[in-house]
């Protein structure tokens, strides 16, 4: 970590992003820089190679110290936050993101924050029986109780160089004789390139009315077009077959204990077959996730990215 005061010597406006060494925050952070802003982060992950050389500054996401936390964010006029977790686990859960979050925005309240810039999900609803979709409710409401100006965006699935569940289906493409999806596979869903909804997120930064958005991109795809769309992008077409959602979820346990991994969950199942990640609203980003798995097909899916190696290695550093 540097001073803060030799931050604040230079004049240019002061924004945090949380996570700016991961996946999505990454993106924001890079944005913001090249716009001439000064970006500090909120992490508990250090990398061994600085992405930004020295240009961000990085501060302990502080939960069990609320004031140390508000103290961190002095002098910032907008916070990104991309914090939250994908399912539960021994180490983190939902209800503890959710109650972690509650804290971030009543740190950011405190410390005289202008704006919030929120990532949440589709389809939201506080009455959902899906505890992530319901955690990602509470919050956008704790938000709009908070009085911060804010911008709540809601993306479905991010792809991009560093994604996981886009680059496991193409690794598992080139791997097995055929593909099994849940059900008929016909549910859609919408991604949308990480690096649009970093530029959706700066933009809408720099605006002070209370918004929702949805985070989609140009294409609509059903879950088994997805799959087709990635194996013909990789050199990799496979028989798709239809499985009951309780096979390939056990199948999907079985073979995270082959990779020590999380593969999919029952939650993350359901949401898709619900359709929870599609809406009609236009599309907010310009990526074609088409093309660009094209444009990647050498590298894509070459490794597994597992998200427990990810938290580990993180949490080593």
């Amino acid at each position: 970590m540097t001073d803060r005061s030799t931050d604040r010597g230079i004049n240019a406006e002061l924004h945090a992003v949380t996570g700016a060494f991961g996946y999505s925050g990454r993106y924001i952070a890079r944005r913001l820089l090249d716009a001439g802003h000064r970006v500090v982060t909120l992490t508990n992950t250090t990398p061994r190679d600085d992405p930004f050389a020295g240009r961000v500054t990085a501060y302990p996401l502080a939960f069990a110290d609320p004031a140390r936390l508000a103290e961190s964010l002095a002098g910032v006029a907008v916070l990104y936050n991309t914090y939250w977790v994908r399912f539960n686990h021994r180490r983190f859960t939902h209800a503890t993101a959710v109650a972690n979050t509650r804290t971030l925005f009543q740190a950011a309240k405190a410390a005289g924050v202008r704006r919030v810039v929120h990532v949440s999900i589709t389809n939201p609803s506080l009455h959902s029986p899906l505890e992530y979709f319901r955690g990602k409710a509470e919050l956008e409401a704790a938000l709009h109780m908070s009085g911060l100006s804010n911008a709540v965006l809601r993306p479905t699935v991010l792809f991009g160089k560093e994604d996981i569940l886009i680059n496991n289906i193409a690794w598992m493409l080139r791997r097995v004789p055929v593909f099994g999806v849940f059900g008929s596979g016909d549910y859609r869903l919408q991604p949308i390139y990480v690096d649009d909804l970093a530029a959706l997120a700066v933009r809408h930064g720099a605006g002070t009315a209370d918004v929702t958005v949805d985070a989609i991109g140009p294409e609509t795809f059903t879950y088994r077009a997805l799959v087709e769309a990635i194996g013909r992008a990789i050199g990799r077409p496979r028989p798709i077959l239809s499985v009951p959602p309780r096979v390939g979820y056990w199948a999907g346990r079985a073979f995270g204990v082959l990779v020590r991994d999380v593969v999919i969950t029952r939650e993350e199942i359901e949401g898709l077959m619900a359709g929870l990640l599609h809406v009609e609203s236009a599309p907010t980003g310009t990526t074609s996730l088409t093309e660009w798995a094209t444009a990647h097909r050498d590298t894509l899916g070459r490794r597994y990215a597992s998200e427990l190696g990810r938290r580990s290695r993180a949490a080593a550093r």
